[in-house]
């Protein structure tokens, strides 16, 4: 039985935006891309990861402006990152029969937005395989598996190289 691919959060990016996937060579022609998505404000263009849909969050906002999604950078530098090599305290779910796998966090500075999101790395992806100021590209990622879903996410790939 084939697994219902189901976003961890509804509506934080998509497997399917206009564009070539990140990485893609040059001239590579329209495909779907993955991408995050954020929302940006009419009355003052700030852009947001996570998304805003309620109201606009920067307080120098004029106000009365809407909020639209838009699709976000797929390249961006990495700003900071660390590793996490502890299990997860309650309330987080974890297995403790299944053996724990330390993980990569990177902050990356997104190109156009200047913005800066937070995201595991790609499977292959350790700390030494980083440096701040990195370009990395954004791809889809699996979070985990059930009998009937595969709960994607969204991971930060290095450009040129690495997993």
């Amino acid at each position: 039985m084939a697994r219902t691919r189901t976003p961890v959060v509804s509506g934080w990016f998509t497997e399917d935006a206009p564009g070539p996937e990140p990485g893609a060579p040059a001239g590579a022609g329209p495909a779907s891309a993955f991408r995050l998505l954020g929302t940006r404000c009419s009355a003052c263009t700030a852009v947001f990861f996570p998304r805003e849909d309620a109201f606009c969050r920067n307080p120098r906002c004029p106000g009365d402006g809407v909020l639209a999604e838009v699709p976000l950078s797929p390249r961006g530098r990495v700003w900071s990152y660390t590793d996490g090599r502890y299990r997860p305290p309650a309330p987080y779910v974890s297995d403790p029969a299944v053996p724990w796998e330390p993980y990569t966090l990177i902050a990356v500075e997104l190109e156009a937005e200047g913005i800066v999101v937070l995201g595991q790395a790609a499977p292959g992806v350790g700390v030494g395989d980083l440096a701040v100021g990195m370009e990395v590209e954004v791809v889809g990622g699996v979070l985990g598996e059930d009998d009937d879903t595969t709960w994607t996410t969204w991971r930060f790939r290095p450009l040129g190289g690495a997993s």
